[in-house]
């Protein structure tokens, strides 16, 4: 699916070919013919919370594609030079405008069909004030029986929201590892 998302090699510009490089690979990469530069695509990380306050989470409602219009929990793509912990507070901050205390790792899923990894911490909001930045249309707390799971963006939202429900019920939080086919 991602063999041909690299054309041009980074380090000379040179067309590159798509062929195993040899030295034990065993799979297609992209192989600069000039410079023998081998790049590689490896997925994208997606960093997010479970913001909570007593019984409720917040959820955001998009206001950028995909799924615009839909409800979400604060995530996006980790940056460069930031923990998992640190992009997952500042996605919180930038969509919800959320002020939290960073709780403990608690889910990792992994979307092959994509090329993505989805990982939540455990976010206790200090307040229930939000002040949504440009990319959500609004941010709502939410308890379980109020949560909008017919308008949820993503699958990694269900199924994380499930497991933090779940978890609360049972008095005791878990650290889930999810495959999503």
């Amino acid at each position: 699916m991602h063999r041909h998302t690299i054309q041009h090699c980074r380090t000379c510009g040179v067309t590159v070919d798509h062929r195993v490089p040899g030295d034990g690979d065993t799979r297609e990469r992209a192989v600069c013919p000039a410079c023998g530069t081998v790049h590689y695509v490896n997925p994208l990380l997606v960093v997010g919370t479970v913001p909570y306050l007593g019984d409720q989470v917040l959820l955001c409602k998009r206001a950028i594609e995909p799924r615009h219009g839909k409800w979400t929990l604060p995530a996006g793509f980790m940056e460069l030079g930031e923990t998992m912990a640190q992009g997952a507070a500042r996605e919180t901050a930038e969509e919800a405008g959320a002020e939290i205390e960073m709780g403990a790792f608690f889910s990792a899923m992994s979307i092959p069909r994509v090329g993505q990894v989805h990982v939540f911490y455990l976010a206790r909001l200090l307040h229930g004030r939000f002040n949504p930045g440009h990319e959500s249309l609004e941010a709502r707390l939410f308890t379980e029986s109020e949560v909008p799971w017919n308008d949820l963006a993503f699958t990694t939202v269900r199924e994380t929201l499930q497991r933090f429900f779940a978890d609360r019920r049972r008095g005791q939080f878990g650290v889930h590892d999810v495959d999503i086919a």
